[in-house]
């Protein structure tokens, strides 16, 4: 009996000396949180406060440069949105365009790109780098050189011999932006589905050949369930990615013509930092943001894994 009390005595000191830690191990901690504390002085400034000031901001009518100070004025600028600004409804249902087909579009090209690379041929790197480069070059860069290539006299034009003003056509500006953004975004998404792929055992391909399983039903039966965990992940990041347009449109288009490329970001700042209306820029990003959460939410939920 004593020696069971004695035991359980110098387990709970022990655990007691854990839990306090040794001063060496103190020492670490406060070299951990020096080490921490920029990035998170950068959070808190350009992340925590701007996301605070926004839902504060969204309920007053703050302006930039205003002499007077910022009055509340309740849902007034949510209410504004929804019934007197047609352009918000231009750039949601332009959005909401470019998502429905970017995702599934980018998100299957980046897969068809990335089964094509992942084979043990004689030069794949290079065709991979190949792939890849227009993710590391400036999106700032590509969307002038589209943008030249959209003019009339450019070189789609000239290729292929059309006489279309891509950018300047409401029918087909924003054809033109979602063209651009794939080509410029697939890439990545092809490295993604690539590490992917290189995690499914081969020996799973061998089984499934032995059994007689044909190129087919090897891609449905293995290689679509191995890749759920990085489907879930591009499906939202892309989804993500696309919501938060605004380079491409700001470069090429600005919002034109006739709105019928304006997105949400590009108007939201538009509004605050164009027009200095903060205050519905800041209900704007409101909205926006809940969009984007009850969108993720819905994917997480359709794409959950019930295992």
């Amino acid at each position: 009996m004593s020696a069971t009390l004695m035991s359980k005595t110098t387990t709970t000191n022990t655990t007691t000396k854990r839990r306090r830690g040794t001063p060496a191990t103190r020492s670490e901690a406060r070299g951990a949180y020096l080490f921490i504390l920029p990035a998170l002085i950068l959070m808190v400034m350009f992340l925590v406060i701007p996301v605070l000031m926004s839902f504060t901001l969204g309920f007053t009518n703050a302006r930039l440069g205003a002499a007077t100070s910022p009055e509340f004025v309740g849902f007034t600028n949510f209410l504004r949105a929804l019934r007197d600004d047609p352009t918000f409804w231009d750039a949601l249902r332009n959005i909401m365009v470019f998502v429905l087909v970017v995702v599934p579009l980018q998100g299957g090209l980046a897969l068809v790109l990335a089964l094509l690379i992942n084979q043990k041929l004689r030069g794949i790197t290079a065709f991979r780098v190949l792939f890849f480069m227009p993710v590391v070059t400036s999106m700032v860069v590509v969307a002038m050189l589209w943008k030249f290539m959209y003019q009339r006299e450019g070189l789609i034009n000239s290729l292929f011999g059309f006489d279309v003003d891509w950018l300047n056509d409401p029918s087909t500006a924003l054809p033109s932006v979602i063209v651009m953004s794939v080509w410029q975004g697939v890439g990545f998404h092809m490295i993604i589905w690539l590490a992917g792929l290189q995690t499914i055992g081969q020996e799973l391909y061998e089984a499934a050949s032995i059994d007689g399983a044909n190129r087919w039903q090897q891609f449905r039966e293995v290689t679509l369930p191995g890749l759920r965990p990085t489907f879930v992940f591009i499906f939202i990041t892309i989804t993500i990615s696309a919501f938060s347009l605004f380079t491409q449109i700001d470069v090429m288009t600005s919002g034109g013509p006739s709105n019928a490329t304006t997105t949400l970001v590009y108007h939201i700042i538009q509004m605050g930092s164009g027009r200095g209306d903060v205050g519905y820029a800041s209900a704007l990003s409101l909205i926006f943001f809940m969009i984007v959460l009850t969108v993720t939410l819905i994917q997480r939920a359709l794409t959950k894994d019930e295992d």
